[in-house]
């Protein structure tokens, strides 16, 4: 059995619910301490208390846009769990609007935390994984950083930056052994999505996506999970789209790939 001070550690930001809480009791699932992160104090510390873990979790209040908000934050985590082998970076914010109404401080928050927050928490937590022998890195992008969409000017551009962000970071942290991919999701059953999509928008996402569903925040966790663990040792650079094939079919009309069905 293994000492406490040498289970690994992963630390998940955007953890308070959703994707990042889900990814957090995967990891915990599987004997790995874990460092939850978010903005939303409630909601972070009533979900970390009912994981009835103290031990093998801390809740910490960051803001992935500011780097003095990370510094501290990661400087907590270390000095709890001494080490952190995977970072997850799923905090995000979206301002969906029509490209025209999208004001500067709009795009600017979008773009502070979906692209500017993973770079600074990675910068961060670098050169702790890299004075522990390496590590992996996932960010979470989306599927509308690989198509376009109405309404996400700013919240598409700033995860196709993190695409590209992903792949810089996998070509130059990999000599320190740090892993870096991204996850893409597709229309995600969460909490955020059951209130704001219309009975109308999810039949049409049925629609559009080949397994003809959304996906679960738990499948989502698995994807995250496996990019981070032993088990993806060779992949790194990568953008894996967790949509239900959503991403794969193009500009395909459903009707014409209906058509195909019964040809």
């Amino acid at each position: 059995m293994s000492s406490e001070a040498s289970r690994k550690v992963a630390l998940v930001t955007g953890a308070a619910r959703g994707i990042g809480f889900a990814t957090a009791k995967r990891f915990l699932a599987d004997g790995w301490r874990v460092a939850l992160l978010d903005v939303d104090d409630d909601t972070l510390l009533r979900n970390v208390a009912s994981l009835a873990s103290p031990d093998t979790t801390m809740a910490v209040h960051c803001d992935v846009s500011h780097p003095e908000t990370v510094a501290l934050a990661v400087a907590s985590v270390v000095q709890k769990f001494g080490r952190v082998d995977a970072l997850v970076n799923n905090a995000g914010t979206a301002i969906f609007k029509p490209i025209l109404d999208v004001t500067y401080e709009d795009w600017s928050r979008v773009l502070a935390v979906n692209l500017t927050g993973p770079f600074l928490m990675a910068q961060a937590v670098a050169p702790i994984m890299r004075d522990n022998g390496g590590g992996a890195i996932v960010n979470i992008t989306s599927i509308s950083g690989l198509r376009a969409s109405t309404l996400r000017a700013a919240y598409g551009t700033s995860k196709a930056g993190l695409a590209q962000l992903t792949q810089q970071q996998a070509v130059e942290l990999g000599a320190l052994g740090i892993r870096v991919n991204a996850v893409a999701p597709g229309p995600v059953d969460t909490a955020m999505a059951k209130a704001v999509h219309s009975p109308e928008i999810r039949a049409a996402y049925h629609d559009a996506i080949p397994l003809n569903r959304y996906g679960l925040e738990e499948e989502l966790a698995e994807a995250i999970f496996f990019l981070c663990s032993d088990r993806s040792s060779y992949i790194t650079g990568q953008v894996l789209a967790v949509d239900g094939g959503f991403e794969a079919t193009g500009i395909g009309l459903p009707a014409l790939r209906g058509q195909g069905q019964n040809g």
